[in-house]
């Protein structure tokens, strides 16, 4: 009786808590580290960019100034100076995911975090492939990381990019969704923003989907970090979401992202 009472009161947490703790801890760490590296590299690119484009503009300013006798050209320099205004609009987009510092958890709308990553999504699938937008209307807000939901949604796109080799769709879809009935492996009942990201490439089959989550799991090979999908899981534990992936070898994979509403 001692002895069981003695258990009871033992306040050290066992050494299976204390090792799943230090690898949510672990997890975490390097998905923060590829989210580092990531925004290291975008930002030299974009500052690069930046200089360039200003070089652009300057040019362009003084073929206006000297254009008084031509019509045409100052309608080549002014599509020139648009084109140039959303390369600035861009940059300053990469900018802002690439200086991720730390959690800046805030209520937000999903539609509108996507509208505004729309051109980053678009040159990070290339041009093989179609991103096409079905984003529903009544879709709630939600406690959401911009720049976290950014690097979740870019990953979920190149991973969808990387399953169709010779080009294809990728769908990215936000919905009100409602959850009802109290299920095994399902969010609890209440109203969610889905986010969904599908695909039509070579999809998976149930053993793979068992480990697809797991940190440097990967199935492209040398290609492949093994922390994308990983990143995206730490990501909704962080806000309290969900992650549900369905797949079928051959017709592609379907990824969503709950966020309980607010």
């Amino acid at each position: 009786m001692a002895d069981t009472a003695l258990q009871k009161e033992n306040p050290w947490p066992s050494q299976a808590a204390q090792g799943s703790r230090a690898h949510a801890i672990e997890q975490r760490e390097r998905a923060m580290y590829r989210l580092s590296t990531l925004g290291e590299i975008t930002g030299g690119i974009v500052h690069d960019f930046r200089n360039l484009l200003a070089i652009i503009e300057s040019g362009l300013r003084l073929a206006e100034s000297g254009a008084d006798h031509s019509e045409n050209v100052r309608d080549y320099i002014a599509a020139a100076r648009e084109g140039v205004n959303r390369g600035v609009e861009l940059t300053s987009q990469l900018l802002t995911f690439a200086n991720y510092k730390e959690f800046d958890v805030r209520a937000g709308n999903l539609n509108e975090l996507i509208n505004s990553f729309e051109p980053i999504l678009k040159y990070g699938a290339g041009t093989n492939f179609l991103v096409r937008l079905a984003l529903g209307s009544g879709v709630p807000n939600c406690l959401v990381d911009p720049s976290l939901f950014d690097a979740a949604l870019l990953n979920l796109v190149l991973n969808a990019r990387d399953s169709m080799p010779s080009g294809g769709e990728i769908s990215v879809i936000t919905k009100r969704f409602v959850q009802t009935d109290i299920a095994i492996s399902e969010p609890p009942p209440g109203t969610y923003a889905c986010l969904q990201v599908k695909d039509h490439g070579c999809g998976m089959d149930s053993d793979l989907l068992q480990k697809v989550l797991d940190p440097f799991f990967t199935t492209k090979g040398e290609n492949g970090t093994g922390m994308g999908l990983a990143q995206v899981h730490a990501t909704m534990q962080w806000v309290g979401g969900y992650l549900r992936i369905t797949s079928e070898r051959g017709s592609g994979t379907t990824v969503d992202l709950l966020f309980p509403s607010i």
